[in-house]
C-alpha cells in the first residue's frame, strides 16, 4: 500500500491557464486520485495566493510562498555567484514546511516539478522515492539565449546555462527518476548527463479535448478578414521574440497578399515591446478570460518560436480546436504529428507563404484542422499520457480514499 506524496512545484498549478501550470495541474490531479498529496509551492505575486485556494479540494494540504522578484534574485545571485533561477526560488519558510511534512506525515514519494524546486529535497531522504520532473532542459534554453545575445546580456545567459546544467546533472544523479516532456528533451539530457534510459524518461504533455472542443464555438459562415492568432504568456522571452519578428517581418509579407489580414497576440502580461506592436492590423489583447474563442475564430494559428523546449501547449490547444497551425521547427520538435498532414512546419522565410496558402485555400485549411483534432483525441489525451506515471511513482492500482 502506497503512502502519501509530497508535491513540490515552482508555480502553484492553479488556475491551469498557462503551459507550466497546465502540465503540473494534470499531474497533480492524477497523483491525488491515487494517494494523498501535500502541495508545496510558489506564486508569482502576493495577490495570487487567494487564487490557488480551489486546489484544497484536490490535495490533502497546501502551502504557498511568494517567490522573489527577478531583479532581487538577479542582484543576490550575482553577488553570491549563484544561479539566478535557483536564487529566485530560495525560501526558508518553504524549507521548514518540507522538513515538517517529512517528519509528521507518512510520505514515501517526493515528486518535484521544475528543477528549481529540487533544492528543497533533503540529501537524506530517509529511503523515500524522489521523482524529478524537469519538463524541459532549462540549461539548454539559457545557452540558446546566450548564443543569440551579445554583450553583458549574453554573458549572463551563458553563465546561467552553465550553473543550471551543473545543478540539473547533480539533481538527476540523486533522483530515482528524471522526467522530461518529450523523448527529444530526454535524449538531450541523457547526452548531457551520461545517464541512461532507466534513469531519464519522457512523459508527454496532453490536451483536454473535451474542454478544447470547437463544437462549443461554431464558426460563422460569412467570410471575415483573415485572422492570424498567436497565444502565450507575453512576458516570456521566446514568445516576445517570436511575435516581434512575426509582426515586423512575416506579417508584412502576408499583408502584401492579404491587406485586410489581422494578427492577434493573445496572452497576459504583454511587455512594452509587445504593446508597441499594436496598430490597426495588430491586436494586443492582454489577459483574456478564455483563449478558446480566439482560437475558434482564427483563420490560422501560428507558433513561430526560435527558442522552444519540449512540447508547446499552445500548439496542442490550437490543433484540438481544429485550427490549421503553422509552426517553426523548434516549436515542432518533440511533437508526435505528421508535417503537412496535421500541421505545417516552416522556417522564417517560408512562414509567410505557408500562412498565405492556408488563407487562400479555406477548404484545405479546414480539412487540416479536422485531421489535427482527430489526432489530438487519438494521441494526446491526458489520461493516456499519464498512465505511465503509475509505475514510475509506484502505485499499486488502488485509488486514494475520498
Amino acid at each position: 500500500m502506497m503512502g502519501e506524496i509530497l508535491f513540490l512545484v515552482h508555480r502553484i498549478p492553479y488556475p491551469p491557464d498557462r503551459g507550466d501550470r497546465i502540465r503540473s495541474y494534470h499531474i497533480l490531479r492524477h497523483l491525488a486520485a491515487r494517494a494523498p498529496v501535500h502541495v508545496v509551492g510558489f506564486v508569482d505575486r502576493p495577490g495570487d495566493v487567494a487564487k490557488v485556494a480551489p486546489l484544497r479540494q484536490i490535495c490533502s494540504s497546501l502551502f504557498v510562498d511568494v517567490r522573489r522578484s527577478r531583479v532581487s534574485a538577479g542582484l543576490r545571485a550575482m553577488a553570491k555567484g549563484d544561479s539566478i533561477s535557483l536564487t529566485a526560488f530560495r525560501s526558508r519558510a518553504m524549507k521548514a514546511e518540507v522538513k515538517r511534512l517529512l517528519k509528521k506525515r507518512p510520505i514515501d514519494t517526493i515528486f518535484v516539478y521544475s528543477g528549481q524546486m529540487a533544492q528543497f529535497v533533503p540529501e537524506d531522504r530517509g529511503g523515500r522515492r524522489f521523482v524529478m520532473d524537469f519538463v524541459d532542459v532549462d540549461s539548454e534554453k539559457f545557452a540558446s539565449y546566450g548564443a543569440k545575445a551579445a554583450g553583458p546580456k549574453g554573458w549572463i545567459h551563458r553563465r546561467e546555462g552553465e550553473l543550471l546544467q551543473a545543478f540539473e546533472i547533480e539533481t538527476a544523479e540523486r533522483a530515482d527518476l528524471s522526467l522530461f516532456v518529450s523523448e527529444a528533451e530526454a535524449g538531450v539530457f541523457r547526452h548531457i548527463s551520461g545517464l541512461g534510459a532507466d534513469k531519464v524518461k519522457a512523459v508527454s504533455n496532453g490536451i483536454d479535448t473535451d474542454y478544447f472542443d470547437p463544437a462549443a464555438f461554431p464558426r460563422k459562415d460569412e467570410q471575415n478578414d483573415p485572422l492570424i492568432v498567436f497565444t502565450g504568456q507575453m512576458d516570456y522571452k521566446p514568445n516576445v521574440d517570436a511575435v516581434e519578428h512575426f509582426a515586423k517581418r512575416t506579417f508584412r509579407a502576408i499583408r502584401a497578399k492579404h491587406p485586410n489580414a489581422v494578427f492577434a497576440i493573445v496572452g497576459r502580461d504583454p511587455t512594452p515591446a509587445v504593446k508597441a506592436l499594436a496598430n490597426r492590423n495588430v491586436i494586443i489583447t492582454g489577459e483574456v478570460p478564455d483563449v478558446r474563442p480566439w482560437l475558434a475564430a482564427a483563420t490560422v494559428v501560428v507558433a513561430p518560436l526560435e527558442i522552444a523546449r519540449g512540447i508547446q501547449n499552445k500548439v496542442l490547444e490550437a490543433m484540438a480546436m481544429a485550427r490549421p497551425v503553422v509552426v517553426s521547427a523548434p516549436a515542432f520538435e518533440g511533437l508526435d504529428a505528421e508535417r503537412g498532414k496535421h500541421l505545417i512546419v516552416a522556417e522564417r522565410l517560408d512562414l509567410a507563404n505557408a500562412v498565405s496558402d492556408l488563407i487562400r485555400d479555406p477548404k484545405a485549411a479546414e480539412a487540416m484542422g479536422k485531421v489535427a483534432r482527430e489526432w489530438m483525441i487519438q494521441r494526446y489525451g491526458w489520461e493516456a499520457q499519464l498512465t505511465a506515471l503509475d509505475d514510475m511513482v509506484g502505485f499499486d492500482g488502488e485509488a486514494a480514499d475520498a
